[in-house]
């Protein structure tokens, strides 16, 4: 049983969170983020104060313990989604820990990108009950998404590291989508070795950052998510090189191809898919803020 709390103690708490955080730079916003993840109180309670009346709110940790996680996010700088242990993303609910990458919001847009291109291809029957392929999956937040809008494909999902295959297989569990995607441990496309020449689609949210650029970034980053998933070598190209040179050879004729990539890298990764010789119709996509974020491309007919 979950202890209870009144609301003007976590009022209390609150105010003291926030004086906190300004100082350190740390959003607000955090602190309900925070709250949320451990009792049953809205945004719009905790914003409108609504709860300070209520005698007793079930809540999953004491406010001592609370405060240790908040501290731990002032003074290690610790992400709130890993003191939490999830975050929403799209219309999943997904655990995360520090052996994946926390899922941003800007990748969302990568499912409907996949789906437009899909919905818009010669070959969209074959395509939209095929095989599809995420690779370097993490916490599984791209695999998950395509397997709830993909209701007939069949959704792969590869990762290097086991711990990160842990939490997505976790995650389907949590949303119900376990017997939708097969889960295997390796490097990318070697897995899935079998399925040669017969993937319809392959997806991924690869490391991307220059190795010097990694140490550089904010300090919930650098400290605490794996440099694993962020790291893409001295250009930030490496990974993205490499499933550009092996993923043709993975997909059937008309078959897609999509990545996401940082600022600056979309003409260069474009340029590369057309070198190949064996991808057609390149574009670049545009993420809601305007930045090119993510490059298609289709297998020659």
């Amino acid at each position: 049983m979950p202890d209870t709390v009144s609301g003007q103690a976590i009022y209390e708490w609150r105010t003291w969170a926030a004086q906190l955080a300004r100082p350190s730079n740390v959003d607000p916003f955090e602190i309900d983020w925070l709250l949320q993840g451990v009792t049953s109180l809205t945004s719009s309670a905790l914003r409108l104060e609504t709860y300070r009346s209520k005698e007793n709110i079930p809540i999953a940790l004491s406010l001592e313990e609370l405060t240790r996680k908040w501290q731990q996010r002032i003074t290690e700088r610790v992400p709130v989604q890993y003191l939490v242990g999830e975050t929403p993303w799209r219309d999943l609910m997904l655990t995360v820990t520090p052996d994946v990458l926390i899922p941003r919001p800007e990748t969302e847009l990568i499912i409907e990108i996949a789906l437009d291109l899909a919905q818009q291809s010669s070959t969209k029957e074959k395509i939209l009950v095929g095989h599809w392929a995420d690779l370097g999956t993490g916490s599984g937040a791209i695999a998950l998404s395509l397997a709830k809008r993909l209701p007939i494909a069949t959704i792969h999902a590869t990762d290097i590291s086991s711990a990160a295959l842990t939490v997505a297989k976790s995650n389907a569990q949590k949303n119900n989508l376990a017997d939708r995607i097969v889960f295997y441990k390796g490097s990318w496309l070697t897995p899935l070795e079998p399925l040669k020449g017969n993937l319809s689609a392959i997806i991924s949210n690869p490391p991307y950052i220059p190795t010097h650029t990694v140490l550089t970034l904010q300090p919930e980053v650098t400290k605490h998510e794996p440099h694993i998933a962020l790291d893409g070598g001295p250009d930030g190209l490496d990974s993205l090189k490499h499933l550009i040179i092996n993923s043709a050879n993975y997909l059937h004729p008309g078959g897609l191809f999509l990545t996401e990539l940082m600022i600056g890298q979309a003409e260069t990764v474009a340029d590369l898919l057309a070198y190949q010789n064996e991808y057609a119709q390149i574009v670049i996509h545009k993420d809601l803020s305007g930045t090119q974020r993510f490059v298609s491309a289709r297998k020659d007919l």
